[in-house]
Protein backbone atom coordinates (compact mmCIF):
# COMPACT_ATOMS: atom_id res chain seq x y z
CA UNK A 1 0.00 0.00 0.00
CA UNK A 2 1.97 3.24 -1.13
CA UNK A 3 1.30 6.50 -0.63
CA UNK A 4 1.56 8.90 2.58
CA UNK A 5 -0.32 11.73 1.39
CA UNK A 6 1.72 13.67 3.76
CA UNK A 7 2.41 17.65 2.06
CA UNK A 8 -0.10 16.32 -0.27
CA UNK A 9 -2.68 16.67 2.14
CA UNK A 10 -2.61 20.87 1.75
CA UNK A 11 -3.09 21.16 -1.71
CA UNK A 12 -5.97 17.71 -1.95
CA UNK A 13 -9.17 19.57 -1.75
CA UNK A 14 -8.01 21.95 -4.32
CA UNK A 15 -6.97 19.41 -6.52
CA UNK A 16 -10.48 17.59 -6.36
CA UNK A 17 -12.53 20.61 -6.37
CA UNK A 18 -14.33 19.35 -9.87
CA UNK A 19 -15.50 16.44 -7.63
CA UNK A 20 -19.29 16.20 -6.62
CA UNK A 21 -19.54 14.99 -3.64
CA UNK A 22 -23.03 15.83 -2.89
CA UNK A 23 -23.44 13.52 -5.69
CA UNK A 24 -21.25 10.87 -4.81
CA UNK A 25 -22.86 11.06 -1.32
CA UNK A 26 -26.58 10.83 -2.69
CA UNK A 27 -25.52 7.93 -4.74
CA UNK A 28 -23.82 6.41 -1.58
CA UNK A 29 -26.77 6.79 0.61
CA UNK A 30 -29.46 5.18 -1.80
CA UNK A 31 -26.92 2.11 -1.90
CA UNK A 32 -27.13 1.83 1.88
CA UNK A 33 -30.71 2.06 1.71
CA UNK A 34 -30.96 -0.96 -0.68
CA UNK A 35 -28.74 -2.92 1.98
CA UNK A 36 -31.38 -1.63 4.78
CA UNK A 37 -28.90 0.97 6.67
CA UNK A 38 -30.49 3.94 7.37
CA UNK A 39 -29.98 7.54 8.53
CA UNK A 40 -29.40 6.83 12.39
CA UNK A 41 -27.12 3.98 12.04
CA UNK A 42 -23.48 3.82 12.13
CA UNK A 43 -21.20 3.51 9.24
CA UNK A 44 -17.37 3.63 8.77
CA UNK A 45 -16.05 5.72 6.01
CA UNK A 46 -12.40 4.14 5.65
CA UNK A 47 -10.01 5.93 3.50
CA UNK A 48 -11.86 8.84 4.26
CA UNK A 49 -9.53 11.77 2.89
CA UNK A 50 -10.21 15.12 4.30
CA UNK A 51 -13.38 14.09 5.41
CA UNK A 52 -15.76 15.51 2.29
CA UNK A 53 -17.76 12.60 2.02
CA UNK A 54 -17.60 11.71 5.46
CA UNK A 55 -19.45 15.25 6.37
CA UNK A 56 -21.54 14.86 4.12
CA UNK A 57 -23.20 11.14 5.19
CA UNK A 58 -22.84 13.09 9.12
CA UNK A 59 -25.12 15.60 7.45
CA UNK A 60 -27.53 13.35 6.69
CA UNK A 61 -28.09 11.84 9.65
CA UNK A 62 -25.69 8.75 9.59
CA UNK A 63 -23.45 7.97 12.65
CA UNK A 64 -19.88 8.30 10.86
CA UNK A 65 -16.68 7.68 12.13
CA UNK A 66 -13.79 8.59 9.57
CA UNK A 67 -10.58 6.29 9.50
CA UNK A 68 -7.47 6.90 7.44
CA UNK A 69 -3.77 6.31 7.14
CA UNK A 70 -2.87 9.85 6.71
CA UNK A 71 -2.57 11.83 10.27
CA UNK A 72 -2.14 15.06 7.78
CA UNK A 73 -5.73 14.13 6.33
CA UNK A 74 -7.21 13.46 9.68
CA UNK A 75 -6.29 16.88 10.67
CA UNK A 76 -8.07 18.44 8.26
CA UNK A 77 -10.63 16.75 7.90
CA UNK A 78 -11.54 17.25 11.49
CA UNK A 79 -11.21 20.58 11.40
CA UNK A 80 -13.41 20.88 8.50
CA UNK A 81 -16.19 19.02 10.24
CA UNK A 82 -15.95 21.33 13.13
CA UNK A 83 -16.11 24.40 10.80
CA UNK A 84 -19.50 22.82 10.13
CA UNK A 85 -20.88 21.85 13.40
CA UNK A 86 -20.62 18.08 12.78
CA UNK A 87 -18.68 15.82 15.33
CA UNK A 88 -17.21 12.73 13.56
CA UNK A 89 -14.63 10.68 15.33
CA UNK A 90 -11.22 10.99 13.06
CA UNK A 91 -9.15 7.51 13.72
CA UNK A 92 -5.52 7.22 12.19
CA UNK A 93 -6.16 3.50 10.70
CA UNK A 94 -5.31 1.21 8.41
CA UNK A 95 -8.15 -0.09 7.15
CA UNK A 96 -6.48 -3.73 6.53
CA UNK A 97 -6.45 -4.16 10.46
CA UNK A 98 -9.84 -2.25 11.41
CA UNK A 99 -9.84 -1.78 15.17
CA UNK A 100 -13.52 -0.76 16.35
CA UNK A 101 -15.47 -0.54 19.84
CA UNK A 102 -18.75 -1.88 18.40
CA UNK A 103 -19.54 -3.39 15.25
CA UNK A 104 -21.14 -0.80 12.28
CA UNK A 105 -24.02 -1.44 9.45
CA UNK A 106 -21.85 -0.28 6.68
CA UNK A 107 -18.34 0.13 5.66
CA UNK A 108 -17.67 2.68 2.50
CA UNK A 109 -14.73 3.13 0.91
CA UNK A 110 -14.83 5.71 -1.84
CA UNK A 111 -12.46 7.39 -4.06
CA UNK A 112 -9.99 5.01 -5.13
CA UNK A 113 -9.09 3.49 -1.44
CA UNK A 114 -8.80 -0.25 -2.64
CA UNK A 115 -6.78 0.71 -5.79
CA UNK A 116 -4.11 1.55 -3.15
CA UNK A 117 -4.34 -1.60 -1.74
CA UNK A 118 -1.13 -3.69 -4.14
CA UNK A 119 -1.35 -7.27 -3.65
CA UNK A 120 -4.66 -9.95 -3.34
CA UNK A 121 -3.31 -9.85 0.56
CA UNK A 122 -3.85 -6.39 0.83
CA UNK A 123 -7.67 -6.36 -0.67
CA UNK A 124 -8.65 -9.73 1.25
CA UNK A 125 -7.43 -8.13 4.27
CA UNK A 126 -9.50 -4.93 4.01
CA UNK A 127 -12.47 -7.14 2.96
CA UNK A 128 -11.60 -9.76 6.15
CA UNK A 129 -11.92 -6.28 8.47
CA UNK A 130 -14.51 -4.67 7.09
CA UNK A 131 -15.95 -8.24 7.65
CA UNK A 132 -15.23 -8.17 11.14
CA UNK A 133 -16.29 -4.92 11.41
CA UNK A 134 -20.41 -5.14 9.91
CA UNK A 135 -22.92 -6.35 12.20
CA UNK A 136 -25.16 -9.15 10.66
CA UNK A 137 -26.73 -7.88 7.95
CA UNK A 138 -24.36 -5.03 7.41
CA UNK A 139 -23.19 -3.73 3.95
CA UNK A 140 -19.55 -2.77 2.68
CA UNK A 141 -19.80 -0.59 -0.64
CA UNK A 142 -16.46 0.45 -2.41
CA UNK A 143 -15.24 1.93 -5.39
CA UNK A 144 -12.33 1.41 -7.76
CA UNK A 145 -10.78 3.34 -11.04
CA UNK A 146 -11.01 0.76 -13.38
CA UNK A 147 -8.67 -1.74 -14.99
CA UNK A 148 -9.49 0.08 -18.28
CA UNK A 149 -9.04 3.76 -16.70
CA UNK A 150 -5.57 3.10 -15.40
CA UNK A 151 -3.92 1.60 -18.40
CA UNK A 152 -5.82 2.73 -20.94
CA UNK A 153 -6.82 6.51 -19.39
CA UNK A 154 -4.29 7.21 -17.78
CA UNK A 155 -1.24 5.50 -18.59
CA UNK A 156 1.54 6.99 -20.32
CA UNK A 157 -0.55 10.51 -19.52
CA UNK A 158 1.35 13.60 -18.26
CA UNK A 159 -1.08 16.20 -16.70
CA UNK A 160 -0.23 19.66 -15.31
CA UNK A 161 -2.34 22.45 -14.21
CA UNK A 162 -1.10 25.99 -12.58
CA UNK A 163 -4.51 26.99 -9.90
CA UNK A 164 -3.95 30.19 -7.76
CA UNK A 165 -3.17 27.69 -4.47
CA UNK A 166 -0.37 25.51 -6.30
CA UNK A 167 0.91 24.72 -9.46
CA UNK A 168 1.53 20.84 -10.69
CA UNK A 169 2.79 17.95 -12.37
CA UNK A 170 1.19 14.59 -13.14
CA UNK A 171 3.22 11.86 -15.03
CA UNK A 172 1.81 8.23 -15.57
CA UNK A 173 3.31 4.73 -15.90
CA UNK A 174 1.72 1.78 -16.22
CA UNK A 175 3.53 -1.41 -16.25
CA UNK A 176 1.07 -4.15 -18.02
CA UNK A 177 2.55 -7.30 -16.02
CA UNK A 178 2.36 -5.96 -12.35
CA UNK A 179 -1.06 -4.26 -13.51
CA UNK A 180 1.02 -1.06 -11.35
CA UNK A 181 0.37 2.52 -12.15
CA UNK A 182 2.92 4.69 -10.87
CA UNK A 183 2.00 8.42 -10.61
CA UNK A 184 4.57 10.99 -9.47
CA UNK A 185 3.50 14.01 -8.63
CA UNK A 186 5.22 17.57 -8.21
CA UNK A 187 4.06 20.33 -6.60
CA UNK A 188 4.96 23.84 -6.85
CA UNK A 189 2.71 26.15 -4.07
CA UNK A 190 3.47 29.71 -3.60
CA UNK A 191 4.56 31.08 -0.67
CA UNK A 192 3.02 34.11 -0.50
CA UNK A 193 6.57 36.31 -1.70
CA UNK A 194 6.86 35.47 -5.00
CA UNK A 195 8.26 31.94 -4.75
CA UNK A 196 7.58 28.66 -5.13
CA UNK A 197 8.17 25.80 -2.88
CA UNK A 198 8.38 22.13 -4.52
CA UNK A 199 7.64 18.92 -3.17
CA UNK A 200 6.66 15.50 -5.15
CA UNK A 201 5.31 12.83 -4.30
CA UNK A 202 4.86 8.98 -5.56
CA UNK A 203 1.32 7.30 -5.77
CA UNK A 204 0.72 3.64 -6.65
CA UNK A 205 -2.51 1.97 -7.28
CA UNK A 206 -3.12 -1.48 -8.85
CA UNK A 207 -6.12 -2.25 -11.78
CA UNK A 208 -8.08 -4.52 -10.40
CA UNK A 209 -10.58 -6.67 -12.49
CA UNK A 210 -14.01 -7.03 -11.16
CA UNK A 211 -13.73 -10.45 -11.34
CA UNK A 212 -10.77 -10.69 -8.68
CA UNK A 213 -12.61 -8.21 -6.51
CA UNK A 214 -16.25 -10.13 -6.64
CA UNK A 215 -13.79 -13.09 -6.21
CA UNK A 216 -11.97 -12.56 -2.82
CA UNK A 217 -15.53 -10.85 -1.30
CA UNK A 218 -16.87 -14.35 -1.71
CA UNK A 219 -13.60 -15.57 0.42
CA UNK A 220 -14.35 -13.31 2.95
CA UNK A 221 -17.53 -14.01 3.46
CA UNK A 222 -19.84 -11.54 1.61
CA UNK A 223 -22.46 -12.39 0.12
CA UNK A 224 -25.06 -10.39 -3.22
CA UNK A 225 -21.50 -8.89 -4.33
CA UNK A 226 -22.79 -6.02 -7.21
CA UNK A 227 -20.43 -4.71 -9.55
CA UNK A 228 -22.03 -1.31 -11.37
CA UNK A 229 -20.62 1.49 -13.85
CA UNK A 230 -20.28 4.49 -10.53
CA UNK A 231 -23.32 6.45 -10.01
CA UNK A 232 -25.60 4.07 -12.21
CA UNK A 233 -27.27 0.60 -11.71
CA UNK A 234 -25.98 -0.32 -14.56
CA UNK A 235 -23.55 -3.34 -14.95
CA UNK A 236 -20.21 -1.80 -16.03
CA UNK A 237 -18.20 -2.16 -19.58
CA UNK A 238 -14.90 -2.27 -21.01
CA UNK A 239 -14.79 1.13 -21.24
CA UNK A 240 -16.40 2.04 -17.34
CA UNK A 241 -13.78 4.08 -15.71
CA UNK A 242 -15.09 3.75 -12.25
CA UNK A 243 -17.07 0.80 -10.52
CA UNK A 244 -18.83 0.95 -7.63
CA UNK A 245 -19.31 -2.52 -5.49
CA UNK A 246 -22.03 -3.56 -2.79
CA UNK A 247 -21.65 -6.52 -0.86
CA UNK A 248 -23.37 -7.75 2.38
CA UNK A 249 -23.07 -9.86 5.46
CA UNK A 250 -25.71 -12.11 5.52
CA UNK A 251 -25.74 -14.50 8.98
Amino acid sequence: MDAEYGRFAAVYDSLMRSVNYDTWAAYIVSLLAEQNVHPGDFILDCACGTGELSIRLSKLGFLVTGVDRSEEMLEIAQKKARLVGQKIPFVCQDMRALSLHKPVSAVVCACDGVNYLLTKKDVSSFFNSAFAALKPNGALLFDVSSAYKLECVLGGQTYGEDTSECAYLWQNAFDPESRLIEMNLSFFVPDGAGKYTRFTERHVQRAHTVEELQSVLVKSGFTDCRAYEAFTRIEPNAASERIQFSAGKQL
